[in-house]
């Protein structure tokens, strides 16, 4: 696994319940920029329509040997996802008023481009507080613990 970008403000502005994995429809060009690392997740999300599920403004950058083949950067891209998973998150994102984003993009070992999409609940302000809290917590805790075992 290979991993091309991760969305590194996702755990920080939601609360993540639930991880799928899902394909990506890509171009050649496309394939070829995210194989240089030239991709990012920032501000983007899953879009659904009646039978497909589309990732919106994920940008892709323009591969620079593409001439007049190029790829649009911004364009909504299909996601490969059973009918079944479709209907369910959809179900789920009307409902209860969650929301599906891309938390990283990776090349598999057959050489794919896939995505890990979360089923997300957005965090408030406090709740994004305690985790701060927790993490300076658990930042200390493991540097305490570091230094007992040097010295002792």
């Amino acid at each position: 696994m290979k991993l091309i970008c991760q969305n590194k403000r996702a755990y920080h502005d939601y609360t993540v319940l639930e991880k799928i994995q899902a394909g990506i429809a890509l171009t050649g060009t496309e394939v070829k920029s995210c194989r240089g690392g030239t991709m990012s997740l920032a501000q983007s999300y899953v879009h659904f329509e009646p039978r497909a599920a589309k990732l919106v403004n994920a940008n892709i950058a323009t591969y620079a040997m593409g001439s007049y083949n190029n790829h649009v950067p911004t364009r909504q891209r299909q996601l490969l996802l059973h009918k079944v998973e479709i209907r369910r998150l959809k179900r789920a994102v009307e409902a209860k008023g969650l929301t599906v984003i891309p938390l990283q993009a990776y090349f598999d070992d057959k050489g794919h481009v896939k995505l890990d999409l979360g089923l997300c609940r957005g965090k408030n302000v406090q709740d994004k507080r305690e985790d701060l809290k927790e993490k300076i917590d658990r930042r200390e805790t493991d540097r305490l613990m570091k230094s007992r075992k040097f010295k002792g």
